[in-house]
């Protein structure tokens, strides 16, 4: 946000948030969310692509049955679903150990400078 100062005229910046997203913490927190994310996200995609390719590509492997009555469509398919829990709870952990101790402290800080 800006607005103009009253006696000079000049533009002044009145965001409140800017001290905090320039600080290092928060360089830091980005950083560290970034780290995690962009890699886990790419491995889920390419997981998903392959499974979509596998079943334009060779459909005769995805019809064989591996599991009594199961076929590796069905039991691969099921992987997406397990592969998104296992991602949820890495990033829960990721998160509580290296994300919000630095959060923390940004939210310490800014409580600090409400005062």
């Amino acid at each position: 946000m800006a607005h103009k100062h009253r006696r000079t005229g000049r533009v002044v910046r009145t965001d409140p948030y800017e001290p905090i997203v320039a600080g290092e913490d928060f360089r830091e927190l980005r950083r560290r969310y970034r780290r995690f994310v962009f890699p886990v996200t790419v491995a889920a995609l390419g997981w998903y692509l392959s499974y979509v390719l596998c079943a334009v590509a060779a459909p005769g492997v995805m019809r064989n049955r591996i599991l009594g009555e199961f076929s590796v469509a069905f039991v691969l398919g099921l992987s997406q679903f397990a592969m998104t829990f296992v991602v949820t709870y890495l990033y829960s952990r990721y998160a509580d150990r290296r994300l919000e101790p630095i959060a923390d402290h940004i939210r310490v800080t800014i409580g600090e400078v409400d005062r």
